[in-house]
């Protein structure tokens, strides 16, 4: 019984397809930027560059998808300048205090 099935040759189809995600570089930009202001928020010029950058970068992200970073960025934005003007405060305050006792 020979199996005519086994003996002829199948052509072989193989498609390739790639997915691509969806990415938001703004988003994502404006997350590493409050990122790095967090950490460097101690330097007054550059923090407030950052700040400003990261601030507009991830509210731009806000309004396209995916917004997870956007909205990381956002509230890290939002705590840096609380920590800036603190920063700001404390250095006033003591700028103040040298020029008051001399």
């Amino acid at each position: 019984m020979s199996n005519e099935y086994d003996s002829r040759k199948q052509p072989i189809i193989i498609q390739n397809t790639v997915v691509e995600k969806p990415s938001n570089g703004l988003g994502t930009a404006g997350f590493v930027l409050s990122l790095i202001c967090f950490f460097l928020s101690w330097l007054p010029i550059v923090s407030w560059i950052l700040f400003t950058l990261g601030f507009i970068f991830s509210f731009v992200g806000l309004f396209k998808s995916p917004r997870g970073l956007a909205i990381t960025g956002f509230i890290f934005s939002l705590i840096n300048i609380v920590i800036i003007l603190f920063i700001g405060a404390l250095i006033l305050g003591f700028a103040e205090s040298l020029f008051y006792y001399l």
